[in-house]
């Protein structure tokens, strides 16, 4: 019998119902069952569908993710208990919970955001790929559509936040800008493919310019758009902007190269602050082809390795990464008494259990 603990995991923070059984750092299946066509026509996630959707779908996400793993005997239960919409958490630790009880196992709490930290440390069902020689201090960059944080990183458990968004996150700005300019639902995906068939030739502002400190803003650059739309741009029949998919091209890669020049700098900014050996990325943003490039070419500049999940489905929600994290939590003992065990919406990056 394998040391490693085998882990059900269950991630429920937004829209997306995701079960995962992990095996240590390994994935054994990884199951995600997206909601965005029945959030389209709102043009984002409306908490009752979410909840109601998580509450109908979960046994049969869970079902599929054992069966595809194996059924093998678990461990331990791992949920996400935050940050994220409440009564999503809510049907994922409900049924977490539950599941637990009846099968007398142990049960996990877990930081979504630890998670996507973590994620680069997932290895294939076969141990293939994945982290396995990490060196420390590493500096964590987490980019997605809630969340926009440097992390500086001793160990497993050992974080300190170097700095946050201070209003909107990356992506969060990525899809208000793509619903001024019509792009449908979700936006940001469809605005960094717009990007890539376009020239950046409108200057938009580059946030927070005269500061020195790790902390990112969004919100003006997204009010900078919204300004140079009602002001520079023709109207059509209904007085909305004529908006032209050659416009669209060059205006979401203008767009873009304002947000990747705000957070090269702040990454390059706590590369010289920290001096990491290593760089880990996560987050739904960082499937951005051209931002993983971008963030390489910048590491690369101070000698640096980046290291990122295997699979494109690691990158935006997922149990996988829940499990990963699990796994760490487990060797600690850090089990949570499913009484007490309740959701955190508003939950922060985990607090170093040691001093940085």
């Amino acid at each position: 019998m394998s040391k490693e603990p085998t882990i059900l995991s269950i991630e429920t923070s937004l829209d997306d119902t995701c079960a995962a059984v992990t095996r240590g750092t390994r994935v054994l299946s990884n199951i995600v069952s997206s909601q965005t066509r029945y959030h389209e026509e709102w043009g984002g996630t409306v908490p009752d569908i979410a909840k109601r959707l998580h509450k109908e779908w979960l046994p049969k996400v869970v079902a599929l993710a054992l069966k595809s793993a194996g059924n093998p005997n678990l461990s331990a239960i791992a949920v996400t208990i935050g940050p994220g919409l409440a009564p999503s958490l809510e049907q994922g630790i409900d049924f977490g919970k539950n599941l637990a009880i009846s099968r007398k196992l142990p049960i996990i709490a877990v930081n979504h955001l630890e998670g996507h930290l973590l994620a680069p440390y997932a290895k294939t069902r076969r141990g293939t790929r994945g982290l396995t020689n990490p060196v420390y201090p590493a500096l964590g960059f987490l980019i997605s559509g809630g969340h926009t944080e440097l992390v500086l990183m001793r160990g497993i458990g050992e974080y300190k936040l170097l700095g946050g968004t201070l209003d909107d996150a990356a992506g969060e700005a990525y899809d208000k800008v793509a619903r001024m300019l019509l792009l449908g639902y979700p936006g940001g995906p469809i605005l960094a493919e717009m990007a890539k068939s376009g020239k950046p030739i409108y200057r938009l502002p580059e946030p927070m310019t005269n500061r020195k400190d790790l902390n990112f803003s969004f919100s003006g650059l997204k009010t900078a758009a919204r300004h140079f739309l009602e002001r520079d741009l023709p109207a059509d029949e209904e007085g909305k902007p004529a908006l032209t998919k050659e416009f669209i091209q060059d205006f979401a890669a203008s767009f873009q190269d304002a947000v990747f020049r705000h957070l090269m700098k702040r990454f390059r900014l706590a590369i010289e602050l920290h001096s990491p050996h290593m760089i880990l990325l996560g987050g739904g943003v960082v499937s951005n082809v051209a931002l993983r490039k971008l963030a390489r070419q910048t590491a690369k500049e101070c000698a640096l390795d980046v290291h990122i999940p295997y699979s494109k489905k690691l990158f935006t929600d997922n149990a996988a990464m829940i499990g990963v994290t699990a796994s760490f939590k487990f060797a600690r003992a850090e089990f949570t008494d499913p009484r007490s065990l309740d959701r955190l919406p508003n939950l922060n990056f985990p607090k170093s259990s040691a001093p940085l």
